[in-house]
């Protein structure tokens, strides 16, 4: 998730770069993408039944936001506009705090809805599924039978 959310801050900034007005429509596009992201991920390892996903998905969320803000300034640095390390600080604090609620949010609500699908259930181990059987070609007349 820090390596999408640094990608996409990364690709909105040289965006900007171009076309500083017109961006509101593709902002909405990516920021619904990446809680769709979140959302879909978590809801996949509820639906799992994954051990303590609500733990692993906080920590994701605080790791995924300070590793992105450092990605976006990487990255800002070396595609956009030469940012400094003067960019590290705000992206540490206020774009951290931001990529963890795009990320925990919906990973909350993903959990929710995961855990109330019904998963399919596995095959017991102990029983082997028949193999399909073969079809036997039907006996031919036995030459007595032909001549009566």
């Amino acid at each position: 998730m820090a390596v999408l959310h640094g990608v996409a801050d990364t690709a909105l900034a040289k965006a900007n770069v171009y076309d500083p007005t017109g961006l509101l429509t593709t902002k909405i596009v990516v920021i619904a993408l990446l809680v769709g992201a979140a959302a879909l991920w978590s809801a996949v390892d509820a639906w799992l039944r994954r051990p303590d996903s609500g733990r692993t998905w906080v920590i994701a969320a605080l790791f995924a936001g300070l590793a992105s803000g450092v990605l976006y300034v990487i990255g800002r640095g070396i595609f956009v506009d030469q940012a400094g390390t003067s960019e590290v600080q705000p992206a540490l604090t206020g774009g951290a705090a931001f990529t963890a609620l795009l990320i925990l949010v919906p990973a909350g609500l993903g959990l929710f809805v995961g855990a109330r699908l019904t998963r399919p259930e596995p095959a017991p181990a102990d029983e082997k599924p028949s193999p399909t059987p073969r079809r036997r070609r039907a006996p031919s007349p036995s030459p007595r039978a032909r001549q009566d």
